[in-house]
């Protein structure tokens, strides 16, 4: 019997490695670790009308007795929320809940680069090259995942910050930087996991999956790109921000509904300097736990 596959991430706050939590685990090992679930999961699981089922119950009213227990169990901290946890009409409302402004404060330097959401990120400092990406040796296929020849050679040997939130994290993102946000595109696909218990087995769901790409122009790094990744049992991507206005650096961006998410930031090459705890972590292909709003890197002249 093949050996399960533990999901570690680095905490920065405990600086220390830590296991993760999966909500929902079992259901999530059975589609993409056994033949059986396989089948499911390309007949059912991963088609837009399943994950549209379990948003409506996410939105329906009888979801609103899981909100207690999902806080306790994973250790939320109500103080933070800007609404209290009795005051949500259904699951899905909280999941989508804002936070004090206090409680994820944006980086003060100048020359910051800030993470775009709660979540477990992974630094690629050159999207030409291969690297441990959920599994040793892998590489994006950027033509793919932008839908767009021509955006892909502008930032072939960028970096990028990969963010995966699960479904226990903030699920509102935020601009890493100032910059003045263009319309944005959306490529419909179907929904895979983007657990790395999913990527490790097809990093290629990252470009199947439906998601939503924005070219922000005028960064004090130069253009870059902001995709919003849609992924099993997420109810939609919810834009809150004004297209075309320029939109400091931690402005909200929106949000996901229901279920596991991704943010992918993406670089103009060689403009952005990682963190050291970021850099290391992601050079073994360990994600790094960080909030919206904190220091990821800086930008280079």
């Amino acid at each position: 019997m093949k050996e399960r596959q533990e999901l570690v991430y680095y905490d920065r706050y405990g600086q220390q490695l830590e296991s993760e939590g999966i909500y929902g685990e079992t259901p999530l090992r059975f589609a993409y670790e056994t033949a059986l679930g396989r089948i499911c999961l390309e007949s059912a699981f991963k088609r837009p009308w399943f994950s549209a089922l379990y948003g409506r119950w996410a939105d329906c009213s009888c979801s609103k007795k899981e909100v207690l227990p999902f806080i306790e169990r994973f250790g939320l901290d109500p103080e933070e929320f800007v609404d209290a946890p009795e005051s949500f009409s259904s699951f899905n409302e909280f999941f989508s809940r804002k936070l004090k402004a206090e409680a994820r404060p944006v980086s003060p330097g100048e020359d910051d680069v800030s993470f775009p959401a709660d979540g477990r990120h992974l630094f690629v400092p050159d999207l030409s090259q291969s690297g441990p990406v959920y599994a040793k040796g892998r590489r994006f296929d950027l033509p793919a995942l932008l839908g767009d020849s021509k955006l892909a050679k502008q930032f072939a040997a960028g970096s990028a910050i990969i963010s995966r939130l699960c479904p226990t994290d903030y699920h509102r993102f935020h601009f890493p930087l100032d910059g003045t946000p263009q319309e944005s595109r959306l490529i419909n696909g179907p929904l895979y996991s983007v657990n790395p218990i999913a990527l490790a087995r097809q990093l290629s769901y990252l470009w199947e999956n439906k998601r939503q790409i924005t070219v922000i122009e005028g960064s004090p790094a130069g253009d870059y790109l902001f995709l919003e990744i849609g992924a099993t049992n997420v109810g939609s991507i919810v834009s809150t921000s004004q297209t075309k206005q320029f939109a400091p650096r931690g402005t909200e961006k929106g949000a996901f509904r229901f279920g596991g998410s991704m943010v992918i930031t993406i670089f103009p090459e060689g403009r952005v300097q990682p963190d050291d705890d970021l850099a290391t972590q992601s050079a073994d292909g360990i994600e790094l736990y960080a909030k919206v709003g904190d220091r990821a890197g800086e930008i280079l002249a």
